[in-house]
């Protein structure tokens, strides 16, 4: 097994980072409600509405 050197190498993935903490953030709500999200509530978590309206979106 190969273990990645210790220091400034490691390589960030910008938009892969974003995704997780969306899914972070989606989990966490669906893990409060008492039911299942609704499609409008999981929009919201995921800031959908922002992205559609914002310029060029």
């Amino acid at each position: 097994m190969r273990v990645a050197p210790v220091g400034g190498t490691a390589v960030q993935d910008h938009v892969a980072l974003a995704e997780i903490e969306l899914c972070g953030e989606l989990i966490i709500a669906a893990s409060a409600a008492q039911e299942r999200l609704s499609l409008e509530s999981i929009d919201e978590v995921l800031r959908v509405a922002e992205e559609r309206d914002a310029p060029g979106g």
